[in-house]
C-alpha cells in the first residue's frame, strides 16, 4: 500500500475516484470517456500546483519518504554492471557507507560512493538508518584514492540524516574522518561528482560532498542541521520543526540561490518516489553529461576551479 504525505491526500483521493469510475464504467458498459478525460485533467493539474507551492518542511518529508529510491535504487537502474567493494582496511565494513565500480553506457566506468538506508525495521538497523562510522568515511576515502589510481571519475550519492553520533564513533575519530576527507577530496585528481538524492545533513552528508559540481535532486535538502534538531536547539521542543526549515533555507532552490551547489536536477512530477526510473533516467544523463565536460579539463583546471568554487562560500570579515 502506498505511503501518503498529508499534502498528497486530496491528489490520492480524486486518483481513487478516477480508478472508480474505471471500475465502474467496465462493470457497466458505460462510456465514461470524457469524465475520466476531465477528471485526469483536474488531477495533474492539482498535482501541478500541490507541488510548485511546496513549503520547506514538505519538501523535507518528500526527501525522506519511505518509498524514495536509495543508493543502491539508483546504481541499479543506472549500471550496466556494479561490483560492489568492501571494508576500510583497518575496521569494518560499514553498511551505511556503500561503493563500487560501476559501468555506465559502456562509455563511464565510474566509481559510485553514497550512503544506504533501509526499506524495514531489520534493513534500517542493518545500514545503520544511513548514518556512516568513522570507518565508512575512511572506506569511502579508501574507494577514491582507489579510483584515483585507475583514472575513474567519481560519483557520490548522498543521502543521511548525519553522521552516526555515537560515543563509539567520536572514539574512533568521527571528526578526523570527515575532516581527512574533505581535505583529500580537494586535491583528487580525478572528476567528482556530488549529487544529494534525499537527505543532505551536516557533516555527515559533507564528508562525500567536495566536488566539481555539487548537484541536489528537486526534492532534497542540504545543511548544517535538520529542522527537528535546529528546533529543538532554539525552541527546546521539536514543536517548531517547520519553523526552523524555513529559516534554514534548505532547500535546493535556496542553495542554488545562494551559490552553493552547481544546479538541480528535476524530478517526476510528485517526486522520485512515484516514478523512479525517471528520476534515475534524469540522473544518468546529468552525470553523463557533466563527466564529458570534466573530462576534458585538466588536472590542475579541475582542481583550481574546485578549491575556487569552495573558497568562494561563506563571508569573511578580518
Amino acid at each position: 500500500m502506498r505511503t501518503l504525505l498529508e499534502f498528497e491526500k486530496p491528489i490520492a483521493d480524486l486518483e481513487d475516484k478516477l480508478i472508480e469510475m474505471r471500475k465502474l464504467a467496465l462493470e457497466n458498459n458505460v462510456d465514461v470517456s470524457e469524465a475520466v478525460v476531465s477528471l485526469t485533467e483536474k488531477i495533474i493539474e492539482l498535482k501541478k500546483e500541490t507541488f510548485s507551492n511546496l513549503t520547506r518542511w514538505q519538501r523535507v518529508q518528500l526527501s525522506r519518504h519511505p518509498e524514495r529510491p536509495y543508493t543502491f535504487d539508483y546504481i541499479e537502474k543506472m549500471c550496466d554492471e556494479f561490483i560492489e567493494i568492501h571494508g576500510d582496511r583497518s575496521v569494518a565494513d560499514d553498511k551505511a557507507m556503500v561503493g563500487g565500480f560501476g559501468n555506465i553506457n559502456d562509455e563511464f566506468s565510474v566509481m559510485f560512493i553514497g550512503q544506504q538506508k533501509g526499506r524495514n525495521t531489520k534493513e534500517r538497523q542493518f545500514r545503520n538508518f544511513g548514518m556512516p562510522n568513522p570507518e565508512g568515511y575512511r572506506k569511502a576515502l579508501r574507494l577514491m584514492k582507489m579510483a584515483e589510481k585507475f583514472n575513474k571519475p567519481i560519483v557520490c550519492l548522498i543521502d543521511t540524516p548525519g553522521a552516526f553520533p555515537g560515543i563509539e564513533a567520536e572514539e574512533r575519530g568521527q571528526g578526523e574522518a570527515i575532516a581527512r576527507n574533505i581535505r583529500d577530496m580537494f586535491m583528487l585528481k580525478v572528476p567528482v561528482i556530488c549529487i544529494i538524492i534525499g537527505e543532505g545533513a551536516s557533516g555527515g552528508a559533507l564528508g562525500i560532498a567536495v566536488g566539481d559540481r555539487v548537484l541536489m535532486m528537486e526534492n532534497t535538502w542540504y545543511s548544517v542541521i535538520s529542522p527537528e534538531s535546529c528546533s529543538s536547539i532554539l525552541w527546546r521542543s521539536w514543536n517548531y520543526k517547520e519553523q526552523a526549515a524555513e529559516a534554514l533555507k534548505l532547500t535546493a532552490d535556496d542553495m542554488l540561490s545562494n551559490g552553493l551547489i552547481d544546479g538541480i536536477i528535476p524530478e517526476p512530477l510528485g517526486g522520485a518516489h512515484l516514478a523512479p526510473d525517471m528520476a534515475a533516467a534524469n540522473i544518468k544523463a546529468v552525470i553523463i553529461s557533466e563527466l564529458k565536460v570534466l573530462s576534458a579539463m585538466s588536472v590542475s583546471e579541475r582542481i583550481d576551479q574546485r578549491i575556487e568554487k569552495f573558497g568562494k562560500m561563506g563571508v569573511v570579515i578580518e
